[in-house]
């Protein structure tokens, strides 16, 4: 009960909104679309703090539904109709919109360049598992619980080449869905815009803010933002990838876990006891990332 009393007076935007005539919008997806609705601060519409649309439940529904129909604005990732058999699809978000509101699609945003050994990987037996300490699949680990013997450290091509599959993917799904532009920000490798392959940095989420606001058209302009986002977790900047591909950084060889150092070994070997667990996940790996594999001779 007191979880779930902590969650709705987190998301109050949702469960209790406020009495509040100005007008308002919804931006929803993963985490990545609460950065960007805290990205899109000083805009003249308030976007209602609302849960990532993975942990949205039954119940959740009618709230979001009320939230939708005064909303000005409407901002989504892509996401498919009937997610988790409730209406939060893209299409149907926007649909349950007043007529004339503003929308936008923002790409879910991955970009392997400047961590090319690491993955997500989604076990079949349950997609949502991730690996404990860190939920980044480290291919090198991933070969090795597969038995797999290992590979000498790749060239310069086969780490672009990693990089730059990742970014035609990410341009895919752009183009597919039609969203607000992010791959031309992400042309080089860098530590500081990306802080793993999945969370970007503020040098990211500035400008992508000031291209969704010119995309809606809403008045006033997003602020600088003045705190750091999506900034618990920071993944290893190999000494390897800032030699080969020319990044000007410093290596870190451990992670950053809400502020704390975590050593690699330590993830490592937790990781090769959570596949020894789930050989599902090891088996997807190795098939969903085969190409990766294959450039780093793993």
């Amino acid at each position: 009960m007191a979880d779930e009393d902590g969650r709705r007076r987190h998301y109050a935007d949702l469960y209790e909104p406020s009495a509040d005539d100005g007008p308002v919008g919804v931006v929803l997806g993963n985490c990545q679309a609460e950065s960007l609705r805290q990205a899109l601060e000083g805009i003249d519409v308030r976007l209602l703090r609302v849960p990532p649309v993975h942990e949205l439940v039954a119940d959740d529904v009618p709230h979001l539904q009320r939230a939708l129909a005064r909303a000005a604005v409407v901002v989504a990732q892509p996401i498919r109709d009937d997610y988790h058999g409730l209406p939060l699809g893209t299409r149907q978000l926007f649909a349950a919109a007043p007529a004339g509101a503003r929308t936008a699609v923002l790409p879910v945003i991955r970009d392997a360049s400047a961590y090319p050994w690491h993955a997500i990987v989604r076990p079949p037996s349950d997609p949502g598992a991730t690996p404990p300490v860190v939920a980044y699949h480290d291919l090198r680990t991933l070969s090795a619980a597969a038995g797999r013997p290992a590979a000498p450290l790749p060239s310069a091509d086969a780490l672009r080449a990693i990089g730059a599959a990742s970014l035609e993917e990410l341009r895919s799904r752009e183009q597919r869905h039609g969203t607000v532009p992010v791959s031309d920000l992400l042309a080089e490798p860098s530590f500081e815009r990306m802080r793993t392959i999945n969370h970007p940095g503020n040098a990211v989420w500035e400008p992508v803010a000031l291209r969704v606001h010119e995309v809606l058209g809403t008045g006033g302009e997003p602020r600088r933002l003045s705190r750091p986002l999506l900034d618990a977790v920071h993944a290893p900047r190999e000494a390897a990838v800032i030699d080969l591909l020319g990044i000007d950084a410093e290596p870190r060889d451990h992670w950053i876990v809400d502020g704390r150092s975590v050593d690699r070994g330590e993830v490592r070997e937790a990781h090769l006891a959570w596949y020894r667990e789930h050989p599902d996940a090891v088996r997807a790996g190795l098939e969903r990332h085969a190409a990766a594999l294959g450039a780093l001779g793993l």
